[in-house]
């Protein structure tokens, strides 16, 4: 298997992993939790970057937040953005 191929592989699984801790982060808004645990803290501190330019940009409407579906229309549109120019080199 050549280095492109296994590079785009990476790059499938680092934004899959993205994309389920945005998902994560969703159903977390659900359930009671303790921010302070290490693991819900690494999953903000690794979504934040991601999800606020788009809270700010578009506003929550009647208390749902959309920012989280546009982050990850987003972190895909980004993905096969760079697999497209992988395949191109």
């Amino acid at each position: 298997m050549s280095l492109k191929y296994q590079l785009i592989g990476l790059i499938n699984i680092a934004f899959q992993v993205l994309v389920y801790l945005i998902i994560a982060r969703c159903l977390l808004s659900f359930v009671r939790h303790n921010p302070y645990q290490p693991i819900i803290r690494f999953i903000y501190d690794v979504t934040e970057p991601i999800m606020s330019p788009f809270r700010r940009i578009i506003p929550s409407a009647g208390g749902l937040d959309f920012s989280p579906f546009i982050a990850v229309l987003a972190v895909e549109m980004v993905r096969r953005l760079i697999i497209q120019l992988l395949w191109m080199i």
